[in-house]
């Protein structure tokens, strides 16, 4: 029950990301092309298809926990971990996951990490918590789960973060020829 929040917060990850891509799912389909062999517009309906999908799993999992939506939410970020490994490892021409319906981050080890880190906040509340609405498992936290909801909302942020705008970041550096060390 101690990671309720990141696990919290994947939820919201799911959810979001897989309404973005439900409603502009090119760039997803485009990423997922490179690894099969469907054209782009058949790979286009089945992203459409299993992103709305995700997005239901998403708030499923945000107002019911329970270990069967936990363990669902575990499997699907081992899935995503597994895809963005297996890119990785075929060293594929993967410029963008289309996590969130948009050209955003390429694939990364450290999307593979954060995924990882939210399949294993997801597996522990599988493996701890109760079936419960969100409702009586904030009723049962400090401060009515307040605290519980603002760290699990910056969790989703900086997961968001590290997700889609870090490459953001590494572009303007490379852009700005800015180095790591001291500047001189």
């Amino acid at each position: 029950m101690e990671l309720i929040g990141p696990y919290l917060a994947a939820c919201a990850l799911l959810a979001l990301a897989g309404a973005a891509k439900a409603w502009n799912p090119g760039d997803t389909a485009r990423a997922v092309v490179t690894t099969v062999t469907l054209p782009l517009a058949t790979t286009r309906r089945l992203i459409r298809v299993g992103a709305g999908a995700e997005a239901a799993l998403g708030v499923a999992g945000l107002v019911y926990p329970s270990p069967w939506t936990a363990g669902l939410v575990a499997c699907s970020y081992l899935g995503f971990a597994g895809f963005v490994s297996f890119v990785l490892v075929r060293g594929g021409p993967l410029a963008s996951c289309g996590c969130f319906g948009r050209p955003d981050t390429p694939a990364t080890r450290l999307h593979v990490v954060v995924d990882l880190a939210l399949a294993g906040s997801a597996a522990a509340v599988a493996a701890s918590v109760p079936g419960q609405w969100l409702t009586s498992l904030l009723a049962q936290q400090p401060w009515g789960g307040v605290p519980l909801v603002l760290a699990s909302g910056a969790c989703a942020w900086l997961s968001y973060l590290v997700l889609a705008r870090l490459s953001d970041l590494g572009a303007a550096r490379r852009l700005l020829g800015v180095t790591r060390g001291p500047v001189s």
